[in-house]
């Protein structure tokens, strides 16, 4: 699967579990927590002051 921007970070979660080492690598610490679930990549990245396109770029690996 290919992430983009618009994908929710419980999607990420669901259908590669294994990449989130790579988010909580990056400080997103919140992936339990049920709103993240709902919140798209480029939305966490926000809030956590992170470049998307960086993320994007370790996720797409």
């Amino acid at each position: 699967m290919k992430f983009n921007k618009d994908t929710k970070i419980g999607e990420i979660l669901e259908k590669a579990p294994e990449k989130a080492d790579i988010l909580l690598e990056i400080g997103m610490h919140c992936l339990g927590c049920p709103a993240s679930q709902m919140e798209t990549l480029e939305e966490a990245c926000g809030v956590h002051g992170i470049d998307v396109e960086e993320v994007l770029e370790k996720l797409n690996a």
